[in-house]
């Protein structure tokens, strides 16, 4: 089981990236997908999520408007478009799968953003 998250790298403000995460040894369809990151000295925070079954999405106050999550159960691949990048979000990003109790990290992947 596996979710290996990429796409970061180092942009300047307002620019935008598309984050991927890709899931190997098991069924992505069932399970809600986040998006999490932590910038330097601070807590994890979600910021994005969308569920398995109706498409529900949820985005932090702080990416609204700017970021949009999407996933391809068929390529199990889930996405985060980020447009407007502010150096406040620079942080490592994580994308994370949730069924029941079953719980999956990604590595990580670094987002810099400079102003």
């Amino acid at each position: 089981v596996q979710l290996q998250a990429s796409g970061g790298g180092l942009v300047q403000s307002g620019d935008s990236l598309r984050l991927s995460c890709t899931a190997s040894g098991f069924t992505l369809d069932y399970y809600a997908i986040g998006w999490f990151r932590q910038a330097p000295g601070k807590e994890r925070e979600e910021v994005s999520c969308i569920s398995s079954k109706n498409g529900g999405i949820y985005y932090a106050d702080s990416v609204k408007d700017r970021f949009t999550i999407s996933r391809d159960n068929a390529k199990k691949m889930v996405y985060l478009s980020m447009n407007g990048l502010k150096s406040e979000d620079t942080a490592v990003y994580y994308c994370n799968a949730v069924l029941e109790s079953r719980e999956y990290w990604g590595q990580g992947t670094l987002v810099t953003v400079s102003s």
